[in-house]
């Protein structure tokens, strides 16, 4: 996931900011603590009962009722791991990994995919718990000055980004080696499957690498671009500059630009190929009602929250569209989940979907790579992967917090306030 603090970064550097200092909060802002999403609040100027929140077990129930249907799996039963971007947040995925591997309940994927640094990681997640120390290194030791280097103030304005990614080319050539390449190659070569998310800048749109295919080359060729695809994937717009590919059609040499699968996907499922006469067999039991891909398991690890906190806005041209942005990305995320739990539904496949706890504190910036809010990050997943159960079997909406219910007026209470029933406006 991109998150667009970062882009708001981006364009502070970039615009004079010398009248900032002048613009102020209009009016008198809602607390952060206040602020819907963040707890329940009471409508005045509502009936008693209009607007009714939906109880999250019946949501629940409906669907533990649905997926009654098929009990027993009817084909071929996998385990698949998508995984979002989220620059620094990607330390949360990474200890997320690591406490589950502690308990001993995490599975060998038959597909892993990821965008942006869930790109990086899904690599080492793809290869097992024995790349967790890999894992774990890299969350804890990986600071700013190992990530990128921001570019002199004049010379952006000829650059093509903010910063420079060789100290990013130089952390992902000494974690994707040869020996890596090789691991990859050998997982792919028993059925597994291991994507990667870039955006083709040209044709904005998600390009799907898979990078198994690439390793199984086994030479320097496919390791250059095993390489150039982690990067490309990390490739944040305006931060750093696109990573050119050289392709050829039709015996012509070209050359693409990619920057960060988070651009066109915050997420992607893509299932592992299925034979010709298994796939037969499934579209029959399609045909017949049945959902093939039932007992099988979809893991979501978001490398962060569901939702933005909450914060004043300053009256500015970047603070407003920096907050209107994260809250169209935050959006493009949820909405991504929808899709992949829809999915699940028709399929037969079990849903989970794990996050950082709204509660929480983060430093907003996902470009800031503090080596203190990385260990933190990684703390708290190892914490969350180690928990019986830190599954969700629902999207974001369901739960009280989350729900959205029409307003009828302006006038609010907190519930341990709310007095005499208040005449309608």
């Amino acid at each position: 996931m991109i998150h667009a603090r970062s882009t708001q970064r981006i364009v502070s550097i970039v615009i004079l900011m010398s009248l900032a200092g002048c613009l102020h909060p209009y009016g008198k802002p809602v607390p952060p603590d206040l602020a819907v999403g963040m707890r329940e609040r009471v409508d005045l100027s509502a009936p008693p009962s209009a607007y009714r929140r939906v109880d999250p077990e019946t949501a629940n129930r409906m669907i533990a009722h649905f997926a009654a249907a098929d009990a027993e799996p009817t084909g071929p039963r996998r385990d698949v791991l998508v995984l979002s971007g989220g620059g620094t947040f990607g330390a949360f995925t990474a200890g997320v990994l690591v406490g589950w591997s502690q308990t001993g309940t995490r599975p060998m994927f038959d597909c892993v995919t990821g965008v942006s640094t869930g790109a990086l990681v899904a690599t080492l997640a793809f290869l097992g718990p024995e790349y967790d120390n890999t894992l774990a290194q890299i969350a804890v030791s990986v600071n700013a000055k190992k990530i990128y280097r921001l570019r002199r103030p004049v010379s952006i304005l000829w650059s093509a980004s903010v910063a420079s990614s060789e100290p990013l080319e130089k952390l992902i050539d000494s974690v994707v080696d040869a020996k890596l390449l090789g691991e990859v190659a050998k997982r792919h070569a028993e059925g597994r499957r291991l994507y990667v998310g870039t955006t083709n800048l040209e044709a904005k749109q998600l390009v799907v690498w898979d990078m198994g295919a690439i390793a199984s080359r086994g030479n320097a060729e496919a390791l250059k671009l095993f390489r150039t695809v982690l990067l490309a994937s990390c490739a944040i717009p305006g931060f750093f500059a696109p990573v050119p590919i050289e392709v050829e059609i039709d015996g012509q040499r070209y050359t693409e630009l990619h920057v960060d699968g988070g651009a066109s996907a915050s997420m992607f499922l893509r299932w592992p190929e299925i034979p010709p006469a298994l796939a037969a067999e499934m579209q029959r039991q399609v045909q017949e009602g049945h959902r093939p891909l039932t007992g099988s398991n979809l893991y979501i690890i978001v490398s962060g929250k569901l939702f933005a906190d909450a914060s004043p806005v300053r009256l500015g041209f970047v603070p407003v569209a920096g907050s209107s942005l994260t809250s169209l990305l935050y959006a493009e995320a949820r909405g991504d989940l929808y899709s992949l739990f829809t999915g699940s539904l028709v399929s037969g496949t079990k849903y989970h979907l794990t996050s950082l706890p709204q509660d929480f504190s983060v430093n907003p910036d996902a470009t800031s790579f503090d080596a203190g809010d990385m260990r933190r990050l990684f703390d708290e997943g190892v914490r969350i992967g180690k928990l019986p159960n830190p599954w969700r079997t629902m999207p974001p909406g369901p739960e009280i917090s989350e729900q959205t219910i029409p307003r009828a007026g302006v006038r609010f209470a907190t519930p341990e306030k709310v007095g005499p029933p208040a005449q309608k406006q």
